[in-house]
């Protein structure tokens, strides 16, 4: 039996983005509905959800968060899902001074990955037949205060994605210095620039 994962883009934005909507995502295959991040201008279309998933619960929209989540009578947390035959696995990334996650949707021999923030490229990403990755630096990392963590840029990201053999790979964070890349006509080395309300799909057998 053929199905699809299918995935839309809720937003592409990293925090306080001039342009996009909070990075977020949908997920919806047999039934089941996932959200995954987002915030405001960046919550799921109507409709039950499974779960409301995030990669970081200290993060500055957690309070945004858990107001929709609550609203649509799910919790706001990170953590594992079993959707059916779809498993989404919750998976560590170095980011910040306390814990960050990404997240391995897996079905069958496929496996998406959901990992907009990082400060090295997760090891966990390896095999993904689809990435949704950081971009809020262009071609230098973002550094965060005091030495703890902060953004890969875009290009270390193209550079560690191929390495990683992922297949495709979709920028959804997308912050200031990539914006400037984007408005000067820079294209990433490999991937592409994830687009909002998009809905990417994955056949599963």
């Amino acid at each position: 039996m053929t199905r699809r994962l299918r995935l839309t883009l809720l937003g592409i934005g990293a925090m306080n983005s001039p342009r996009f909507a909070p990075a977020g995502l949908l997920l919806r295959c047999a039934g089941h509905r996932v959200a995954f991040d987002g915030g405001p201008g960046a919550e799921p279309p109507p409709g039950r959800l499974d779960g409301w998933l995030v990669t970081d619960e200290q993060s500055e929209l957690r309070a945004a968060l858990h107001r929709s989540a609550a609203a649509r009578g799910v919790r706001m947390c990170s953590g594992d899902l079993e959707l059916g035959d779809v498993y989404v696995r919750r998976c560590p990334v170095e980011h910040t001074s306390h814990p960050a996650y990404g997240y391995r949707i897996e079905a069958g021999a496929v496996m998406v990955v959901w990992a907009p923030e990082f400060w090295e490229f997760p090891d966990w990403a390896a095999g993904a037949v689809l990435m949704f990755a950081e971009a809020a630096a262009w071609d230098r990392p973002i550094r965060f205060r005091g030495g703890v963590g902060g953004h890969a840029p875009v290009r270390t990201v193209a550079e560690q994605a191929v390495r990683h053999g992922v297949r495709r790979l979709v920028y959804a964070h997308v912050g200031r210095p990539a914006l400037r890349a984007i408005d000067a006509g820079a294209t990433p080395p490999t991937g592409e620039w994830g687009v909002e309300g998009r809905t990417y799909s994955v056949r599963v057998t």
